[in-house]
């Protein structure tokens, strides 16, 4: 019998599931400051798994990201349509290889400013 797939939903409905979970559990709806401390945590559990090659990765993953519409949902911003707007800014930027790293060019920067490439940053 073939695995069941959990329905898919759009990232604005799954961030006010998400928002209706931590208000229906009592978790934190109100302090902006705690909730980046706690997803800053999530982020360390998730680093940890990956650098030790845990099986928990992708759960690590989905607290991250359940945190993040968590915090997004408290700001005030749907982070489905922040997400798409960057994705389309992102797609109108022009770079080219100089140095190390790509130089980004792009009307809505100042100067010129390198990007590095994801290999020359990873320290792990």
């Amino acid at each position: 019998m073939p695995q069941e797939r959990a329905a898919r939903t759009s990232l604005s409905a799954t961030q006010l599931t998400v928002w209706e979970n931590k208000r229906n559990k009592g978790f934190n709806t109100t302090d902006v400051p705690l909730e980046f401390c706690l997803l800053q945590g999530e982020l360390a559990e998730l680093f940890e798994a990956w650098k030790y090659d845990q099986p928990n990765i992708a759960e690590e993953l989905a607290d991250v990201a359940i945190y993040l519409l968590g915090l997004a949902q408290m700001m005030g911003i749907d982070l489905e349509q922040a997400v798409s707007a960057k994705i389309l800014k992102n797609s109108r930027r022009q770079y080219e290889r100089r140095g190390k790293g790509l130089a980004k060019i792009s009307p809505d920067t100042a100067p010129l400013t390198l990007v590095r490439s994801i290999e020359q940053q990873r320290l792990f």
